[in-house]
């Protein structure tokens, strides 16, 4: 689901910023040798200690979000891996998303992760720059490119056909040597393979699996392949479209989005939690729930090591609500800093404290305004059924959403 991922205005400035910078010359050249990388056959973290956390490229506009934040919040102690987020798929290859915040937005000494300006005439700017500086403050970090996304999933209908090409393209982006020691690895986002998401594949069920075959085989044991997933555990849902057990052996771990389960594109209700842990009675549709999605994942086959739980580091949220209870009706989505129906976790918990849990998560009611989102409370819920069902982490979405100094990220640890 992760519609999050691309708010419209935040893609907007994106796609200003990226008519405007230049992604030419050297975009794919000869990829420079990876060093110190995590295999994927080698000893990992050990299960349940994996967390991932996702860092949006359009965040240093209007959120004023810059990789700086995730050390001075202390989240960076916190981390495992970064999934930087997102690169675009288009004509079957991967490319750049928005070249200038990535590779040549000049940071001043004071927005720098180690306090030195960039120069006029370096050759690597941007986040890019400022990540490579974050990983030398903290050796033991792993950053991972993330391709696709809610908006750019498109291309991977295309990308699919060919999948030895796709995998060759996407090795020569991320291994550019220009950049080739920031990469740790590649995180596919498809949203969502032979099913619907912003637009529709009809890609076939297998077609999955062949792309992560033709990743592994390109990037090899040295790099870490992951990729996030549909949660939807419904009969005939989205986790049943394609063959994502038999892709399970060439990633390192999955991502189930564990998020989104409701929201205010339902404008009229029922109210109810966008990431509820469990079912609960009168939740609106079954296979709707974190637990249900874990459950299947594993019933298939998957192993419980190579899924990470999903937490949102946001709320959704309805208007013209009459009913503290869950299963309340609406008139539309309820206001939200950059975009209707959605907020940050650092917004609500001011503007909107919570009131009341369900499900695993809590609920909050002010005025006429129904929201649902993650708190440390909850938080420490999840941890306990990802111990208990002995998973291999977190991952969350995303970065900006927590509070100055990591509120949630420490819930998680």
């Amino acid at each position: 689901m992760l519609r999050p991922h691309l708010p419209r205005a935040s893609f907007k400035a994106l796609v200003s910023a990226a008519c405007c910078a230049v992604l030419g010359a050297g975009l794919l050249a000869s990829a420079g040798t990876a060093t110190a990388r995590e295999t994927a056959g080698s000893p990992q973290a050990a299960a349940g200690s994996k967390v991932v956390g996702y860092f949006t490229e359009w965040g240093v506009y209007d959120r004023n979000y810059h990789v700086k934040n995730i050390e001075t919040s202390g989240s960076a102690d916190k981390l495992t891996h970064i999934n930087y987020a997102f690169g675009n798929v288009q004509g079957g290859k991967c490319t750049m998303g928005d070249a200038y915040a990535a590779t040549d937005k000049a940071y001043t000494a004071d927005q720098s992760v180690d306090g030195v300006a960039d120069t006029w005439d370096q050759e690597l700017r941007g986040n890019f720059n400022q990540l490579r500086k974050l990983k030398k403050l903290h050796p033991d970090l792993k950053i991972l490119w993330s391709f696709g996304g809610w908006t750019w999933s498109g291309g991977f209908t295309e990308a699919a056909k060919n999948p030895a090409a796709f995998a060759q393209s996407c090795y020569d982006l991320v291994e550019n040597s220009k950049w080739a020691d920031v990469f740790d690895g590649i995180d596919i986002d498809w949203e969502y393979p032979n099913a619907c998401g912003l637009t529709c594949d009809t890609s076939g069920r297998a077609a999955y699996k062949d792309l992560m075959a033709g990743l592994r085989s390109k990037f090899g044991a040295d790099y870490l392949i992951t990729s996030a997933i549909p949660a939807d555990a419904s009969e005939g849902g989205k986790l049943d479209a394609a063959d994502y057990a038999g892709a399970a052996q060439y990633v390192d771990w999955y991502n189930p989005m564990t998020y989104d389960f409701f929201g205010a594109w339902d404008a009229q209700g029922p109210t109810a939690p966008h990431s509820p842990l469990t079912a609960y009675d009168g939740i609106p549709k079954a296979g709707y729930n974190s637990d249900a999605t874990i459950t299947k994942l594993k019933a298939m086959g998957v192993p419980a090591s190579k899924l990470l739980l999903g937490i949102g580091f946001y709320g959704r949220g309805w208007t013209g609500v009459t009913q503290e209870k869950p299963g309340g009706t609406a008139t539309g989505p309820a206001a939200g800093k950059y975009e209707q129906g959605i907020d940050d976790y650092k917004e609500l918990k001011t503007k909107c404290p919570a009131t009341g849990t369900v499900g695993g998560t809590a609920y909050a009611y002010c005025g006429t305004n129904w929201w649902s989102y993650d708190t440390p409370a909850t938080i420490a819920g999840k941890m306990d059924y990802k111990n208990s069902q002995g998973l291999g982490g977190t991952f969350f979405w995303e970065l900006s959403g927590d509070t100055s100094n990591g509120e949630l990220i420490k819930a998680i640890s």
